[in-house]
């Protein structure tokens, strides 16, 4: 049997490399966020003041829809040539599958993260006042989004309409993330007026939970599949 933390490595390094070589998440999910981002500036008639004033909710709606796309990707991989399969062949534990997979998923939306924070940066002229609040929550919200995408992604993955029944199943679920991370990005930015740091409690709590709770579920799941 593998060492849990040395299959926790293989399987998000194995996630990550076959994004590397696909170059899915450069060419198609990265663009995809960038495109909703300039969509919205559209929308809002290229208004200064409110593309500012808005520039956070904007973001994460765009970190959300893109996630999906990964969130997605990550399971019909594994689908598509029998890996889960393989995991339970190889008797590795599902709870490290489980933290492997949410791992991978993890590193790709803080590049996200980071490429979309530019671009409220230059498209919106947004002024960032506090990097660290911005930092912790954007990591906080990067690895909730993981965990319960991970969870949830591998539920959708085994039924027949999993493209549609995946953003119906996570999207509700990450209303807290949303709400959460909004408050503190609007004032790590100075676009609101509120303590942005009290909003990382449930940007936390909801990461331990979800985390929690996905690894001790993960197996039946996967038994289910």
């Amino acid at each position: 049997m593998i060492a849990p933390l040395r299959a926790v490595a293989l399987i998000a390094g194995k996630d990550l490399r076959i994004e590397l070589r696909s170059r899915v998440v450069f060419n198609h999910v990265l663009p995809f966020a960038v495109l909703v981002l300039i969509l919205f500036g559209f929308a809002l008639d290229a208004d200064s003041d409110a593309l500012s004033s808005f520039a956070p909710g904007l973001f994460w709606v765009a970190v959300l829809l893109a996630a999906l796309l990964a969130i997605g990707r990550s399971f019909a991989l594994e689908r598509a040539d029998g890996a889960l399969d393989s995991f339970r062949l190889a008797n590795i534990s599902p709870v490290a599958v489980f933290a492997g997979k949410a791992l991978a998923v993890f590193v790709q939306l803080l590049v996200l993260e980071v490429v979309l924070g530019i671009g409220i940066v230059v498209f919106y002229g947004a002024s960032l006042e506090k990097p660290g609040l911005l930092v912790v929550a954007g990591v906080l919200a990067a690895a909730g989004i993981a965990s319960a995408g991970t969870l949830y992604g591998v539920v959708a993955s085994q039924l027949a309409v999993r493209e549609t029944i995946l953003p119906l199943l996570l999207l509700p679920v990450l209303a807290p993330v949303l709400i959460g991370a909004t408050r503190a990005f609007g004032d790590a930015f100075g676009t609101v007026a509120v303590n942005g740091w009290s909003w990382l409690g449930l940007l936390g709590a909801f990461a331990l939970v979800y985390t929690t709770f996905g690894a001790l579920v993960f197996g039946p799941l996967l038994e289910e599949g």
